[in-house]
Protein backbone atom coordinates (compact mmCIF):
# COMPACT_ATOMS: atom_id res chain seq x y z
CA UNK A 1 0.00 0.00 0.00
CA UNK A 2 1.20 3.57 -0.63
CA UNK A 3 2.65 5.47 2.31
CA UNK A 4 0.06 8.20 2.85
CA UNK A 5 1.32 11.51 4.22
CA UNK A 6 -1.38 13.58 5.85
CA UNK A 7 -1.01 15.64 9.06
CA UNK A 8 -4.42 14.46 10.27
CA UNK A 9 -3.57 10.77 9.83
CA UNK A 10 -1.99 9.90 13.17
CA UNK A 11 -1.64 6.15 12.49
CA UNK A 12 -1.81 4.67 8.99
CA UNK A 13 -1.11 1.37 7.27
CA UNK A 14 2.65 1.97 7.11
CA UNK A 15 2.89 1.77 10.91
CA UNK A 16 1.84 -1.93 11.00
CA UNK A 17 -0.30 -0.99 13.99
CA UNK A 18 -3.64 -2.48 15.01
CA UNK A 19 -5.93 0.23 13.61
CA UNK A 20 -5.91 3.49 11.69
CA UNK A 21 -6.29 6.76 13.61
CA UNK A 22 -7.48 10.02 12.02
CA UNK A 23 -7.60 13.33 13.91
CA UNK A 24 -10.87 15.17 13.45
CA UNK A 25 -10.19 17.99 15.93
CA UNK A 26 -7.80 18.89 18.73
CA UNK A 27 -9.67 16.66 21.16
CA UNK A 28 -11.19 13.98 18.91
CA UNK A 29 -9.78 11.26 16.67
CA UNK A 30 -11.49 8.41 14.86
CA UNK A 31 -10.10 4.86 15.09
CA UNK A 32 -11.00 2.40 12.32
CA UNK A 33 -10.42 -1.33 11.94
CA UNK A 34 -11.91 -4.30 10.10
CA UNK A 35 -11.66 -8.07 10.54
CA UNK A 36 -13.53 -11.20 9.45
CA UNK A 37 -12.85 -14.92 9.09
CA UNK A 38 -14.41 -18.34 8.48
CA UNK A 39 -15.95 -20.37 11.35
CA UNK A 40 -13.58 -21.83 13.95
CA UNK A 41 -16.22 -23.34 16.28
CA UNK A 42 -19.34 -25.36 15.52
CA UNK A 43 -21.91 -23.18 17.28
CA UNK A 44 -23.19 -20.37 15.01
CA UNK A 45 -23.98 -17.91 17.82
CA UNK A 46 -20.58 -18.41 19.46
CA UNK A 47 -18.84 -17.98 16.12
CA UNK A 48 -20.58 -14.64 15.61
CA UNK A 49 -19.67 -13.47 19.10
CA UNK A 50 -16.03 -14.52 18.67
CA UNK A 51 -15.76 -12.78 15.29
CA UNK A 52 -17.17 -9.58 16.78
CA UNK A 53 -14.91 -9.71 19.85
CA UNK A 54 -11.96 -10.21 17.53
CA UNK A 55 -13.01 -7.19 15.47
CA UNK A 56 -13.20 -4.99 18.56
CA UNK A 57 -9.82 -6.22 19.83
CA UNK A 58 -7.78 -3.94 17.56
CA UNK A 59 -9.79 -0.98 18.82
CA UNK A 60 -9.05 -1.79 22.46
CA UNK A 61 -5.36 -2.25 21.66
CA UNK A 62 -5.30 1.43 20.62
CA UNK A 63 -6.95 2.53 23.87
CA UNK A 64 -10.11 3.63 22.05
CA UNK A 65 -13.84 3.46 22.77
CA UNK A 66 -16.00 1.58 20.20
CA UNK A 67 -18.81 3.64 18.72
CA UNK A 68 -20.25 2.00 15.58
CA UNK A 69 -19.94 -1.31 13.74
CA UNK A 70 -20.87 -2.63 10.30
CA UNK A 71 -21.40 -6.32 9.58
CA UNK A 72 -19.35 -8.07 6.89
CA UNK A 73 -21.00 -11.29 5.70
CA UNK A 74 -20.25 -14.03 3.22
CA UNK A 75 -22.88 -16.78 3.22
CA UNK A 76 -23.78 -19.75 0.94
CA UNK A 77 -27.50 -19.06 0.91
CA UNK A 78 -28.24 -21.94 -1.48
CA UNK A 79 -26.54 -24.50 0.78
CA UNK A 80 -27.28 -23.41 4.35
CA UNK A 81 -30.52 -22.25 6.01
CA UNK A 82 -30.71 -18.57 6.79
CA UNK A 83 -31.44 -19.22 10.46
CA UNK A 84 -27.73 -20.10 10.80
CA UNK A 85 -26.85 -16.62 9.54
CA UNK A 86 -29.40 -15.16 11.93
CA UNK A 87 -27.65 -16.87 14.87
CA UNK A 88 -24.22 -15.68 13.69
CA UNK A 89 -25.37 -12.08 13.44
CA UNK A 90 -27.17 -12.32 16.79
CA UNK A 91 -23.89 -13.37 18.39
CA UNK A 92 -22.15 -10.41 16.79
CA UNK A 93 -24.92 -8.00 17.74
CA UNK A 94 -24.93 -9.10 21.38
CA UNK A 95 -21.15 -8.74 21.61
CA UNK A 96 -21.29 -5.28 20.04
CA UNK A 97 -23.90 -4.26 22.60
CA UNK A 98 -21.59 -5.49 25.36
CA UNK A 99 -18.86 -3.28 23.86
CA UNK A 100 -21.24 -0.31 23.88
CA UNK A 101 -21.28 -0.03 20.07
CA UNK A 102 -24.22 0.26 17.68
CA UNK A 103 -24.44 -2.11 14.71
CA UNK A 104 -25.73 0.26 12.05
CA UNK A 105 -25.70 -1.88 8.89
CA UNK A 106 -23.20 -3.74 6.76
CA UNK A 107 -22.83 -5.69 3.55
CA UNK A 108 -23.39 -9.31 2.53
CA UNK A 109 -22.49 -11.41 -0.48
CA UNK A 110 -23.43 -14.91 -1.57
CA UNK A 111 -20.24 -16.91 -1.02
CA UNK A 112 -19.04 -20.51 -1.22
CA UNK A 113 -18.21 -20.53 2.50
CA UNK A 114 -19.34 -18.68 5.61
CA UNK A 115 -17.41 -15.54 6.55
CA UNK A 116 -18.29 -13.01 9.22
CA UNK A 117 -16.75 -10.04 10.95
CA UNK A 118 -17.11 -6.32 11.50
CA UNK A 119 -15.76 -2.95 10.49
CA UNK A 120 -15.53 -0.90 13.68
CA UNK A 121 -15.38 2.87 14.22
CA UNK A 122 -14.19 4.18 17.59
CA UNK A 123 -13.11 7.41 19.21
CA UNK A 124 -10.07 8.45 21.23
CA UNK A 125 -8.38 11.68 22.29
CA UNK A 126 -5.51 12.37 19.87
CA UNK A 127 -3.09 12.70 22.79
CA UNK A 128 -4.14 9.41 24.38
CA UNK A 129 -3.69 6.97 21.48
CA UNK A 130 -1.81 3.82 22.55
CA UNK A 131 0.33 2.57 19.67
CA UNK A 132 2.80 -0.27 19.14
CA UNK A 133 5.77 2.11 18.94
CA UNK A 134 6.07 3.41 22.51
CA UNK A 135 7.83 0.54 24.32
CA UNK A 136 10.97 1.52 26.24
CA UNK A 137 13.89 -0.57 27.59
CA UNK A 138 13.33 -1.66 31.18
CA UNK A 139 9.55 -1.89 30.87
CA UNK A 140 7.64 -5.08 31.64
CA UNK A 141 5.22 -6.95 29.40
CA UNK A 142 1.81 -8.25 30.45
CA UNK A 143 -0.37 -10.73 28.53
CA UNK A 144 -4.10 -10.62 29.30
CA UNK A 145 -5.34 -13.94 27.86
CA UNK A 146 -3.87 -17.46 27.74
CA UNK A 147 -2.38 -18.80 24.51
CA UNK A 148 -3.59 -21.83 22.57
CA UNK A 149 -6.78 -20.99 20.66
CA UNK A 150 -5.29 -21.90 17.29
CA UNK A 151 -4.03 -25.28 18.46
CA UNK A 152 -7.31 -26.10 20.23
CA UNK A 153 -9.55 -25.10 17.32
CA UNK A 154 -7.32 -27.16 15.02
CA UNK A 155 -7.73 -30.00 17.52
CA UNK A 156 -11.49 -29.52 17.22
CA UNK A 157 -11.25 -30.03 13.45
CA UNK A 158 -9.18 -33.17 13.99
CA UNK A 159 -11.65 -34.36 16.67
CA UNK A 160 -8.85 -34.56 19.22
CA UNK A 161 -9.69 -31.65 21.54
CA UNK A 162 -11.95 -32.39 24.50
CA UNK A 163 -15.22 -30.56 25.03
CA UNK A 164 -13.73 -28.90 28.12
CA UNK A 165 -10.73 -27.55 26.20
CA UNK A 166 -12.97 -26.23 23.42
CA UNK A 167 -15.29 -24.59 25.98
CA UNK A 168 -12.35 -22.89 27.73
CA UNK A 169 -10.98 -21.62 24.43
CA UNK A 170 -14.42 -20.43 23.31
CA UNK A 171 -14.98 -18.48 26.52
CA UNK A 172 -11.58 -16.86 26.15
CA UNK A 173 -12.21 -15.88 22.52
CA UNK A 174 -15.67 -14.53 23.31
CA UNK A 175 -14.39 -12.24 26.05
CA UNK A 176 -13.87 -8.64 25.00
CA UNK A 177 -10.59 -6.88 25.76
CA UNK A 178 -12.67 -4.03 27.16
CA UNK A 179 -11.60 -4.52 30.79
CA UNK A 180 -7.97 -5.08 29.86
CA UNK A 181 -8.04 -1.82 27.89
CA UNK A 182 -9.51 0.10 30.83
CA UNK A 183 -6.80 -1.25 33.13
CA UNK A 184 -4.11 -0.38 30.58
CA UNK A 185 -5.30 3.22 30.33
CA UNK A 186 -5.55 3.58 34.09
CA UNK A 187 -1.95 2.37 34.49
CA UNK A 188 -0.72 4.69 31.71
CA UNK A 189 0.80 1.96 29.54
CA UNK A 190 3.36 3.07 26.97
CA UNK A 191 2.50 0.60 24.18
CA UNK A 192 0.09 -2.18 23.34
CA UNK A 193 -0.92 -4.67 20.68
CA UNK A 194 -3.32 -7.58 20.59
CA UNK A 195 -2.20 -11.15 19.96
CA UNK A 196 -3.95 -12.58 16.91
CA UNK A 197 -2.85 -14.19 13.64
CA UNK A 198 0.91 -13.73 13.95
CA UNK A 199 1.01 -15.40 17.35
CA UNK A 200 2.77 -14.12 20.46
CA UNK A 201 6.22 -13.90 18.89
CA UNK A 202 4.95 -12.25 15.72
CA UNK A 203 2.99 -9.48 17.36
CA UNK A 204 5.69 -8.93 19.96
CA UNK A 205 8.25 -8.53 17.20
CA UNK A 206 6.06 -5.90 15.52
CA UNK A 207 6.21 -3.87 18.74
CA UNK A 208 9.98 -4.36 18.99
CA UNK A 209 10.44 -3.24 15.40
CA UNK A 210 8.14 -0.22 15.73
CA UNK A 211 9.74 0.83 19.04
CA UNK A 212 13.35 0.04 18.14
CA UNK A 213 13.79 -2.25 21.16
CA UNK A 214 14.32 -5.91 21.98
CA UNK A 215 12.34 -8.14 24.32
CA UNK A 216 12.87 -11.13 26.57
CA UNK A 217 10.02 -13.60 27.11
CA UNK A 218 9.91 -16.23 29.85
CA UNK A 219 8.15 -19.17 28.23
CA UNK A 220 7.25 -20.72 31.59
CA UNK A 221 5.27 -17.59 32.54
CA UNK A 222 3.12 -17.52 29.39
CA UNK A 223 -0.35 -18.78 30.41
CA UNK A 224 -1.77 -21.60 28.30
CA UNK A 225 -5.27 -22.91 27.71
CA UNK A 226 -5.98 -26.50 28.80
CA UNK A 227 -4.60 -29.25 26.52
CA UNK A 228 -2.53 -26.81 24.44
CA UNK A 229 0.70 -28.71 25.03
CA UNK A 230 -0.84 -32.15 24.53
CA UNK A 231 -2.62 -31.17 21.31
CA UNK A 232 0.49 -29.51 19.91
CA UNK A 233 2.45 -32.70 20.55
CA UNK A 234 -0.26 -34.65 18.74
CA UNK A 235 0.26 -32.49 15.65
CA UNK A 236 -2.75 -30.17 15.90
CA UNK A 237 -0.83 -27.37 14.20
CA UNK A 238 -2.29 -25.00 11.64
CA UNK A 239 -0.60 -23.85 8.45
CA UNK A 240 -0.54 -20.35 9.94
CA UNK A 241 1.52 -21.59 12.89
CA UNK A 242 4.15 -23.08 10.59
CA UNK A 243 4.24 -19.89 8.49
CA UNK A 244 4.71 -17.79 11.63
CA UNK A 245 7.66 -19.93 12.71
CA UNK A 246 9.22 -19.74 9.27
CA UNK A 247 8.75 -15.99 9.00
CA UNK A 248 9.73 -14.85 12.49
CA UNK A 249 12.29 -17.50 13.42
CA UNK A 250 15.16 -15.33 12.23
CA UNK A 251 14.06 -12.60 14.66
CA UNK A 252 13.97 -14.90 17.71
CA UNK A 253 16.78 -16.33 19.84
CA UNK A 254 15.40 -19.53 21.36
CA UNK A 255 16.85 -20.79 24.63
CA UNK A 256 18.55 -24.17 24.38
CA UNK A 257 16.20 -25.59 27.01
CA UNK A 258 13.09 -24.90 24.90
CA UNK A 259 11.70 -27.83 22.94
CA UNK A 260 9.94 -27.68 19.57
CA UNK A 261 6.48 -27.78 21.15
CA UNK A 262 7.17 -24.66 23.23
CA UNK A 263 8.34 -22.83 20.13
CA UNK A 264 5.26 -23.89 18.22
CA UNK A 265 2.92 -22.69 20.96
CA UNK A 266 4.49 -19.23 20.99
CA UNK A 267 3.92 -19.00 17.23
CA UNK A 268 0.33 -20.30 17.39
CA UNK A 269 -2.10 -17.92 15.59
CA UNK A 270 -4.67 -16.65 18.06
CA UNK A 271 -8.25 -15.62 17.43
CA UNK A 272 -9.54 -12.83 19.69
CA UNK A 273 -6.41 -13.15 21.81
CA UNK A 274 -5.38 -10.96 24.70
CA UNK A 275 -3.52 -7.68 24.83
CA UNK A 276 0.25 -7.40 25.13
CA UNK A 277 0.64 -4.38 27.40
CA UNK A 278 3.95 -2.57 27.96
CA UNK A 279 4.28 -0.54 31.13
CA UNK A 280 7.05 1.07 33.17
CA UNK A 281 8.36 -1.23 35.88
CA UNK A 282 7.30 1.27 38.53
CA UNK A 283 3.67 1.00 37.38
CA UNK A 284 3.63 -2.78 36.95
CA UNK A 285 2.01 -3.39 40.34
CA UNK A 286 -0.64 -0.79 39.58
CA UNK A 287 -1.43 -2.48 36.26
CA UNK A 288 -1.58 -5.91 37.89
CA UNK A 289 -3.97 -4.54 40.50
CA UNK A 290 -6.17 -2.84 37.90
CA UNK A 291 -6.36 -6.05 35.87
CA UNK A 292 -7.18 -8.12 38.94
CA UNK A 293 -9.95 -5.74 40.01
CA UNK A 294 -11.55 -6.21 36.58
CA UNK A 295 -11.22 -10.01 36.81
CA UNK A 296 -8.67 -10.16 33.96
CA UNK A 297 -6.39 -13.15 34.51
CA UNK A 298 -3.19 -11.55 33.22
CA UNK A 299 0.46 -12.55 33.60
CA UNK A 300 3.75 -10.67 33.44
CA UNK A 301 5.62 -12.61 30.75
CA UNK A 302 8.77 -10.63 30.06
CA UNK A 303 10.58 -7.33 29.78
CA UNK A 304 11.77 -4.85 27.19
CA UNK A 305 15.51 -4.65 26.44
CA UNK A 306 17.76 -2.34 24.49
CA UNK A 307 17.63 -2.87 20.72
CA UNK A 308 18.17 -4.02 18.04
CA UNK A 309 14.66 -5.41 17.49
CA UNK A 310 14.91 -9.04 18.49
CA UNK A 311 13.15 -11.44 20.84
CA UNK A 312 14.96 -13.66 23.31
CA UNK A 313 12.87 -16.55 24.63
CA UNK A 314 14.08 -18.30 27.79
Amino acid sequence: MPDIKDPQLLVGASAADDAAVYRVSDDLALVLSVDYFTPIVDDAYQYGAIAAANSFSDIYAMGAKPLLALNLVGFPSQKLPLDILEKIMKGGSDKAAEAGALVVGGHSIDDVEVKYGMCVVATVHPDHVVTNSGAEPGEVIFLTKPIGTGIITTGLKFEKASAQAVDEATRSMMRLNKDACAAMLQARASACTDVTGFGLIGHLFEVCQASGVGARIRARDVPLLPETVELAREGCLSGGLRRNLDHFDRDVSWGDELDETQRQILADPQTSGGLLIFVARGRADALASELSERDVMAACVGEVMEGPPRIVVV
